[in-house]
C-alpha cells in the first residue's frame, strides 16, 4: 500500500473578524433574527433570485424586503380608506338603533348584550343559567328585555 502525501493548505490571512463578517449574508437591522427555512416551487424561487439578482442581494434580504413591505401601514390608510367614509344617507332605510352593539342579536338570533336605560346604553340584564335550554325561561327573559326597550322607548317619546 502506497503512502498519502499530505496535503499542505496555506494559512489564513484574513482575521477572525473578517471571516464572521463574510458569513453574515445580511446586515441585522437592529432587531435579532431567526433562522428559518421556506419552501418556494421553483416559479417563485427563479422571481426571487431573479429579484436578488437584479437588487445585488442575498435573497433572504429581497424576502425580508418583500414581508416589511406588506407589513407596512400606508400614511393615508386612516385618510383615505372607503371603509371609513360616511355612509350615504338612506331615507327609506330602517335599522336598530343598537344594531351595531347587539349585532349579534339581529345576525344570529342570539340574547341582546345591551339595553337602553334611562337615554344610555347598559349591559342587558344576566342570562339565567336555563336560558339555552328551557324555552320558557328564554321566552321569559325576552319578554323582560322587551318589555325594558317598550319602557325606554316610552320615557323617550314624553
Amino acid at each position: 500500500m502506497k503512502a498519502r502525501k499530505s496535503i499542505k493548505y496555506q494559512p489564513h490571512k484574513s482575521s477572525a473578524a473578517e471571516l464572521k463578517e463574510a458569513a453574515v449574508a445580511d446586515e441585522v437591522r437592529g432587531a435579532p433574527m431567526v433562522r428559518t427555512q421556506i419552501y418556494l416551487n421553483q416559479q417563485e424561487y427563479d422571481f426571487v433570485q431573479t429579484e436578488a439578482r437584479r437588487r445585488n442581494e442575498p435573497m433572504a434580504a429581497v424576502i425580508r424586503n418583500f414581508i416589511d413591505e406588506k407589513m407596512e401601514i400606508p400614511e393615508d390608510a386612516w385618510t383615505n380608506n372607503p371603509m371609513l367614509r360616511p355612509t350615504p344617507h338612506d331615507p327609506d332605510w330602517e335599522g336598530h338603533e343598537d344594531g351595531a352593539i347587539n349585532h349579534d342579536h339581529y345576525l344570529y338570533g342570539a340574547p341582546k348584550s345591551w339595553v337602553k336605560q334611562n337615554g344610555k346604553w347598559v349591559e342587558a340584564p344576566p342570562l339565567p343559567e336555563d336560558y339555552f335550554d328551557n324555552p320558557a325561561s328564554a321566552n321569559a327573559y325576552d319578554a323582560m328585555i322587551e318589555k325594558m326597550e317598550r319602557e325606554e322607548k316610552r320615557k323617550a317619546r314624553g
